[in-house]
């Protein structure tokens, strides 16, 4: 370093005629004499000499706070470059991004020094300060020595600041490293000294932040390894049980200290094969069944396995994935049926009844609108639900249907909406979704829902109108995207009419109305249905059936109050009894030859139709015929029993008997 009598300040004059506004030639480094031209322009006062701007103490504070990890970093590297310029008179300062002092190495005499009196806590040495080593190397965001007169304020003439920034990983200045001094003592290899020091500084950040990164994606694997259902086994080159899950300690129920060191060979076993073929031939193996009985119990489950490798391509070790049996069974029994398999192309009919109704509903299904269909028992109201789903914007979504009829009233409820944790006496632990939740982007199908009670008819009309439901016994609203379609055999009108149905929610549900018309309006279609069940029950069997003349116009003249399921029972009714393949008016019910004038109810059985029977069938033939006759009386009298019994020749008691026997409502 120069000494303080040699020392000559060759920067002074063009200094002088900057201040002063003389033009020429400066020989001064260009970044200074922009620097100065900053300077004018925000009226730095040159010749100024009050001390530096200062953080209060909050700010000093919170700047610390937000700094810590660079400050830790920091020091050391300070704290070993002060170490060559101890009792020099030389200042090692940190600033943050702004030129805030934030740390500093020093003498003693740092603070009562006129050089390096305002080097201290809180200091502010940005470029407002006047050209300086660490305000203007903020600004150019490069390495910078500044010495004497390059200093635009004079009180500043005195020192040499070398600075360099110290970035992040994405290239912003997190700070400054400073080392200030006696102007006369600079030298170019201090400014080397300090921007090797901020490099380092700045690669000790990034080593720190990268520890921190694989902390914590080794954390959150170690979270993910811990809380998976499935079970995870991890095993060495040599097959050597590592590590494993909870849940792979749960599925094998072996304590953890017997399994680590075990070998795959000794815990599965003959099933070890594909494990160890995967570790020698790099092979991943998937779905393989494991059924291995050990001391205390047997474990039954699908395994996977993937190899480990190292860099260069070599086995270190496996993974091996365990899914119990009975996990995945109660999977396919939760999602199984949640799906729509029936096209409008489904739908067998040829009649201006039903080629209407199928117009609507194909129209509907491209909307958006709650559905309503309305039909009589039988009439294929699922097959029209399951066919506008599958033409819809959801097809690709669940299709849940649920029977409201069918569900006791008190269920209907979590059923729909399911039920939080505890929520009842015998709820499942951690609770169950209902159907909105499982048919959420796309469709369910509410069969019968004119059963349902009035207190669910206001939970439902809530989830049409907010598109939300809560589960029974919790406050977490649940947000669900579900198309409505609605069934029923009922007039709702007339429901609401009586107060069993709530008006607002039968506006709500009759958006787009589908009429399905029963099959006595349609009867043009009886010959093409029996044929089409017919030949569908005869290509399972794999034979086919022949018709006699005569079965269908009997089938034409019935009224069918079961409709197309009831037509669907009748064909596989006679197929069942006839043994020569050919279907005749002698293998449909009674009831449905009574209306063709071909049996004489219970008391005209005729001897042919005994014989056909047989003695095996004969009770139940005339238990049926029984049935069927009684249901046709009640009918004829408009349900009343002294006529019926009358007619039949029995008396009221033994006919209220039968009723009962038979189940008969009147």
């Amino acid at each position: 370093m120069k000494s303080n009598n040699s020392y000559q300040d060759y920067t002074l004059p063009n200094w002088k005629h900057f201040i002063t506004g003389e033009k020429g030639r400066y020989s001064t480094r260009p970044q200074i004499i922009e620097s100065w031209t900053r300077c004018r322009q925000a009226s730095v006062n040159p010749y100024g000499n009050t001390a530096h701007r200062k953080l209060d103490e909050a700010q000093m504070q919170a700047m610390l706070l937000e700094k810590q990890e660079l400050i830790k970093v920091a020091k050391p590297f300070m704290r070993n470059l002060y170490q060559f310029v101890q009792g020099s008179g030389f200042v090692v300062a940190l600033s943050d991004e702004r030129g805030y002092i934030m740390e500093m190495f020093g003498d003693e005499d740092t603070l009562k020094n006129p050089m390096t009196h305002n080097f201290f806590h809180g200091a502010s040495w940005g470029e407002e300060e006047g050209t300086n080593a660490i305000g203007t190397a903020l600004v150019i965001k490069e390495p910078l020595q500044v010495s004497g007169a390059e200093h635009y304020c004079q009180k500043h003439h005195c020192l040499t600041c070398s600075a360099a920034p110290i970035f992040d990983h994405h290239g912003e200045v997190l700070g400054i490293l400073d080392m200030s001094g006696a102007s006369y003592t600079s030298h170019l290899h201090t400014l080397g000294m300090v921007v090797a020091a901020a490099e380092a500084i700045a690669a000790q950040l990034v080593i720190q932040r990268k520890n921190k990164e694989l902390a914590q994606a080794n954390k959150r694997l170690t979270n993910i390894f811990n809380a998976m259902s499935d079970g995870v086994v991890m095993v060495d080159q040599g097959g050597v049980i590592t590590q494993l899950n909870p849940a792979a300690k749960e599925i094998l129920n072996i304590r953890e200290d017997e399994l680590l060191g075990m070998s795959i060979d000794k815990l599965f076993g003959s099933k070890n094969a594909v494990t160890r073929h995967m570790l020698t031939s790099k092979e991943p193996y998937e779905d393989v069944e494991f059924m291995v009985d050990t001391k205390k119990s047997r474990f039954h489950c699908l395994a996977s396995g993937e190899p480990l490798l190292d860099d260069e391509g070599r086995v270190v070790g496996g993974v091996i994935i365990l899914r119990p049996i009975k996990q995945i069974q109660n999977l396919v029994n939760r999602f199984s049926g949640y799906h729509a398999t029936l096209q409008f192309r489904d739908i067998i009919g040829e009649s201006v009844a039903i080629i209407e109704a199928i117009r609507v509903a194909s129209l509907a299904a491209t909307t958006s609108s709650t559905i309503l269909l309305q039909g009589e028992s039988g009439t294929g109201k699922e097959i029209f639900a399951q066919a506008i789903h599958n033409k819809s914007e959801q097809r690709k979504g669940p299709f849940v249907a649920m029977n409201c009829g069918v569900i006791p009233r008190e269920l209907i409820g979590s059923e729909l909406f399911g039920y939080a944790e505890g929520a009842f006496t015998g709820a499942k632990k951690g609770g169950k979704p209902g159907k909105f939740e499982f048919a959420s982007g796309g469709t369910i199908f509410l069969d019968e829902i004119g059963d349902m009670p009035l207190e669910q008819q206001i939970a439902l009309l809530r989830v049409l109108q907010e598109k939300k439901i809560t589960r029974i016994g919790s406050d977490k609203v649940i947000p669900v995207n579900t198309r409505i379609i609605c069934a029923t055999n009922k007039n709702l009108r007339q429901e609401v009419e009586k107060g069993a149905f709530r008006q607002d929610l039968y506006y709500r549900l009759n958006v787009i109305a589908v009429n399905i018309p029963p099959l006595r309006d349609r009867v043009q279609d009886i010959p093409l249905l029996f044929r089409y069940f017919l030949d569908k029950i005869g290509k399972e069997q794999g034979c086919k059936y022949e018709v006699e003349p005569g079965v269908i116009e009997c089938l034409e003249q019935f009224t069918w109050p079961g409709n197309v399921r009831e037509l669907q029972n009748v064909v596989e009714r006679a197929v069942s009894f006839t043994e020569s393949g050919i279907i005749t008016t002698m293998h449909l019910p009674l009831d449905v030859a009574v209306s063709c004038n071909i049996a004489g109810g219970i008391k005209g059985l005729s001897q042919d139709d005994r014989r056909y029977l047989g003695r095996a069938q004969r009770k139940k033939r005339i238990e049926d015929a029984e049935c069927q006759q009684i249901l046709l009386f009640l009918a004829k009298h408009g349900g009343n029993v002294s006529e019926v019994a009358r007619d039949l020749g029995v008396s009221r008691n033994t006919l209220y008997r039968k009723m009962r026997l038979y189940a008969i409502e009147n």
